[in-house]
This record gives structure tokens, sequence and C-alpha cells, in this order.
């Protein structure tokens, strides 16, 4: 069983010693130099845990911590070197489930990473992205509304998968294509359209006035929220 972990770190002598001893317990690693790659990999990836250090160039890790926490509950530590208690309970308070100041043991690292994950996780590698009132399983591609499960085909498991990975994010129907199916996809970008509609009608209170799949006409379709 693998897990895979995003390592958010701005200094490279701290991102190379976390990596290699993560890797030393096999587990999986991307790195991260900054705020703004931190979102883009993980809205283009699956990871089982974040590594995320406070202070990065651009945005912050509380930042990237809570644009994470509006569409997952991936378990999140905290690196920073300040050790004051208000970094800490911002951090808490966001939704971090852990926090480690600087400079750290790699070995207490690696122990409390292998914590997290026993108790998150247990035997199963399932990722659940929580965004009320839904919550989709990915390994099991099963999705909840309210605590019911609905049935989605693959395709429209696929299709809302990648809609809330980029939650606040006008997609155009190319780009579905290209993030949901890939090569798999042969089919004209049109049915998007048909899909959405099928969703919609799972998943919408109102599929006539939906507020989960948006329309940005001219532009594409969004999850939920305003895209400014």
């Amino acid at each position: 069983m693998t897990y895979r972990i995003l390592v958010v770190e701005d200094q490279p002598e701290i991102s190379k010693i976390i990596t290699r001893y993560l890797e030393s317990e096999n587990y999986l690693t991307d790195l991260a130099q900054d705020g703004f790659d931190a979102l883009k990999r993980f809205n283009q990836n699956t990871y089982h845990l974040v590594l995320l250090d406070v202070m990065m160039p651009g945005i912050n890790g509380f930042e990237v911590l809570h644009d994470i926490r509006n569409i997952s509950d991936v378990p999140v530590i905290m690196l920073t070197a300040k050790g004051e208690e208000d970094d800490k309970i911002t951090g808490f308070d966001t939704g971090a489930d852990d926090y480690m100041v600087k400079p750290f043991s790699p070995k207490e690292l690696v122990r409390r990473v292998k914590a997290i994950i026993r108790r998150v996780y247990g035997d199963s590698e399932e990722i659940i992205l929580n965004v009320p009132p839904l919550k989709l399983y990915e390994s099991s591609m099963k999705l909840e509304k309210n605590g019911l499960e609905i049935e989605l085909t693959a395709s429209e498991f696929k299709l809302l998968y990648t809609l809330i990975k980029h939650k606040g994010q006008i997609l155009t129907r190319e780009q579905i294509i290209r993030y949901a199916y890939t090569e798999e996809y042969d089919g004209y970008d049109r049915n998007i359209d048909s899909l959405i509609k099928r969703l919609r009608h799972k998943i919408e209170d109102d599929p006539k006035n939906p507020t989960l799949i948006l329309t940005k006409y001219g532009a594409g379709y969004m999850f939920g929220g305003d895209a400014t």
C-alpha cells in the first residue's frame, strides 16, 4: 500500500531532507516550492497527506490550507519557523491536523506522518472529497448527498470529480475533457452538456435552478460559488 505526500517547502535544503526521509519509508512525494504551485499540484493529483510550510513567497501556508479545506479533508501538517502560539491556533482553526516548528527532527516528522496516515486511512487508501452536501469517494467512485448514496456512471463521476477538484474555477468543455477523460474520451465536446444535465438531475435540489454545477454562459461550467 503506497501513500502519496505533497511537500510544500520553499527552502531546498529542508525539502530535500524531508523527501529523502519520506521516500526511505516508501512514501511517494511531490515537491511544491510555493503556494501557487502547491494548489496547482493539489488540483491535478491525488494526495493522502500534505506537509505545508507557513512562510512562503506568493501566498502563505494558511491561505493554501484554506483553499485545500474548501474541497478536501486530506490531512495537513503545518511546518513553520515560528513558535508563537497564535500561529499554531491559526493553523488549527483553519483545519491543520498537526504542527511542527523548525528546526525539527526528520525522524519525528516521519513518525507523525505515519501516525496520521494510520489514524485517517487505516488499511484503506480511499480519498474523500467533502463539499457539503456532497461527499465523493475516489477509489470506490461513490457519491453521497446528505449521507444518502447516489448512483453515478463512471463518466458522470469523473466529470463531477473534476469540477469539484477545480471548485470555483470556470472550466471550458475542452478543459473538462482533458482533465476528466484524457485519451479515453471519444465523444464530442457538446456531449459534456448532456452529462452536465444528467448530473444536475441527480444532485441538484432543483435541476432547473442549479446551485452546485453552474453555467457561465460563453465560458463553461463551474462547481459552486462565484468565479470572482
